[in-house]
C-alpha cells in the first residue's frame, strides 16, 4: 500500500511517498508558492479605489473585500488539492496523510473533494515544512 503525505503551509508544500511499513520516506516534490511569502501590501497591485459617500459629496478609499494573504493561501490550497486529486485518480497512492498548521489545514480540508477525502488516513496540525525527513517520518508513523 502506498501512502502519500503532504506537509504544507501557505507558502510551501512538500509531497512524500511511503511504499509500505519500514520503507524509507521519499520526497516526491517541493512546491513553493511565492505569493505566500509576500507581505499583504506587496500582493496589492496599487492603491485602493475611491468611492463617493452614500450621503453628501465626500469621497473615501475603498477597503479590500478580503485579506490578500488569505486569498493567496486559498489559491495555493486549491492547487495542492488539484494535484493530489489528479494523482489519486491515477492510482499513484492509496492513502494520504496531511500535515499543516491549523488555518491551512482547514483550507486543505475545504478543497479536497469527496473521493480523496475518503483516502485521508490522518491529519496533524503542525507546520513541519522546514523539518527534516526523519522528523516527518516519525510524525507520519504515529499517524498510521
Amino acid at each position: 500500500m502506498t501512502t502519500w503525505a503532504v506537509v504544507a503551509n501557505a507558502a510551501r508544500a512538500r509531497l512524500y511517498a511511503l511504499e509500505g511499513r519500514g520503507a524509507p520516506l521519499k520526497e516526491i516534490e517541493d512546491l513553493i508558492w511565492a505569493e505566500g511569502q509576500l507581505k499583504g501590501h506587496e500582493l496589492e497591485a496599487d492603491a485602493p479605489g475611491r468611492s463617493f459617500d452614500s450621503a453628501g459629496a465626500g469621497r473615501h478609499a475603498m477597503e479590500p473585500s478580503l485579506d490578500p494573504r488569505a486569498e493567496e493561501a486559498a489559491r495555493f490550497a486549491h492547487e495542492i488539492a488539484d494535484q493530489l486529486e489528479s494523482s489519486y485518480k491515477q492510482h499513484k497512492f492509496d492513502q494520504l496523510c496531511v500535515i499543516a498548521p491549523p488555518a491551512f489545514l482547514g483550507l486543505l480540508r475545504r478543497e479536497i473533494g469527496k473521493p480523496l477525502s475518503g483516502a485521508v488516513a490522518g491529519e496533524l496540525n503542525k507546520d513541519l515544512t522546514h523539518a527534516g525527513t526523519d522528523r516527518i517520518a516519525t510524525e507520519l508513523w504515529e499517524m498510521l
